[in-house]
């Protein structure tokens, strides 16, 4: 098996670091350009735009790379038997490190890159939409909204808590997990008792 080169794994690195620094910088500030993630990342313009030609591609990179995080944790789940409720739970549980680093993409979902972010996290939203919709069936979640539009407040709910901890103090994936639930028509009591003492 070949191995990788000084120069291919310095160039893997590079591209690595810039996609790293990208998600802090936009995080920042949802419209910062190329030139202040090269200068975030210790490179120049011209570096930025070899490994992406275009922010979109930036942002497009970014989005893939949560797809491809987000749906690993939603298909190693372990659904057989499971109460859609606890399913949901042990996803957050799962899903919460990474909430901080993705939460730009919600910011950049409703902007000029909506339509290409919303194509890539399709995948995503089908799983979470069939989770929610397996809860509804089991009278476990609400129904009064369809399960695509109710699984995608609730997923929000996620990231929309992950953006309040960094300036408004201790929330933590327990808040997050316990309000996505009563976002999802889980009675706090249920809740509660789903989440227990995980932090």
């Amino acid at each position: 098996m070949p191995t990788e080169s000084a120069r291919a794994r310095s160039t893997r690195e590079t591209r690595e670091r810039i996609l790293d620094v990208a998600l802090d910088v936009l995080g920042e500030d949802a419209d910062a350009g190329m030139g202040e993630i090269a200068a975030a990342a210790g490179v120049v313009r011209r570096t930025v735009y070899g490994h992406f030609p275009s922010r979109l591609d930036l942002v497009r990179t970014l989005t893939e790379r949560a797809v491809t995080e987000m749906t690993a944790v939603l298909t190693e789940l372990d659904t057989a038997g499971a109460a859609a409720d606890a399913v949901w739970v042990e996803f957050v549980a799962r899903v919460w490190p990474v909430a901080h680093r993705y939460r730009v993409l919600l910011a950049l979902r409703r902007g000029e890159y909506g339509e290409a972010i919303h194509g890539l996290l399709g995948p995503v939203d089908e799983l979470l939409a069939d989770l929610v919709e397996r809860g509804q069936d089991s009278d476990v979640f609400a129904r009064h909204l369809p399960a695509g539009v109710l699984s995608q407040l609730a997923y929000g709910v996620l990231f929309a808590v992950a953006d309040s901890n960094r300036s408004n103090g201790p929330l933590d994936a327990r808040a997050a997990t316990i309000t996505s639930l009563l976002m999802l028509g889980v009675p706090e009591p249920r809740a509660l008792a789903l989440v227990g003492d995980r932090t």
